[in-house]
């Protein structure tokens, strides 16, 4: 889909998910937002579902960074990959994939179908994340999970 197509589908859309930080919640694990003037113009007259998939699962704030070992969002999900502390290489797997699954649970209760979530975050990036230390192109564990299930992921850089 291209990146017009994915603009137009947002307009359209009447409920949204949106990662928090994107709407100036200090939610990320370096304890600051991501604020955004083009995100609240975007979502004017819409129904917003703002969610943090990291603080969900229980990860406080600041949190250690994370990255994504072995694959992208869509191989950890699969049991292929690892979501690791980048600093210590702790295992947060299952809290990503918690996040993931809440994520899901919220866009189906409030009838979101579309996320416009935040790009290159382990679990919110749609079109690019970290693995290891190099940006690669793919999802995060949560925009992977939604996408698997038919909700269209929006970037923020797509605004």
């Amino acid at each position: 889909m291209t990146r017009e197509e994915r603009r137009a589908a947002l307009k359209e859309a009447r409920v949204v998910l949106v990662s928090a930080c994107l709407l100036g919640q200090a939610c990320r694990y370096d304890g600051q937002s991501k604020g955004s003037g083009r995100v609240l113009q975007a979502l004017e007259g819409k129904e917003v579902v703002p969610l943090c998939p990291e603080t969900g699962a229980g990860l406080g704030t600041p949190r250690p960074a994370v990255v994504l070992r072995g694959g992208t969002g869509e191989a950890v999900l699969a049991g292929q990959a690892q979501a690791v502390e980048r600093e210590s290489g702790r295992d947060q797997t299952a809290a990503f994939r918690r996040g993931a699954e809440l994520a899901l649970e919220a866009a189906r209760r409030f009838g979101a179908t579309v996320a416009l979530l935040k790009e290159r975050s382990p679990s919110c990036g749609t079109q690019g994340t970290y693995v290891g230390e190099q940006l690669v192109q793919g999802r995060g564990v949560t925009a992977a999970r939604l996408h698997a299930a038919g909700i269209l992921t929006v970037s923020d850089e797509d605004l």
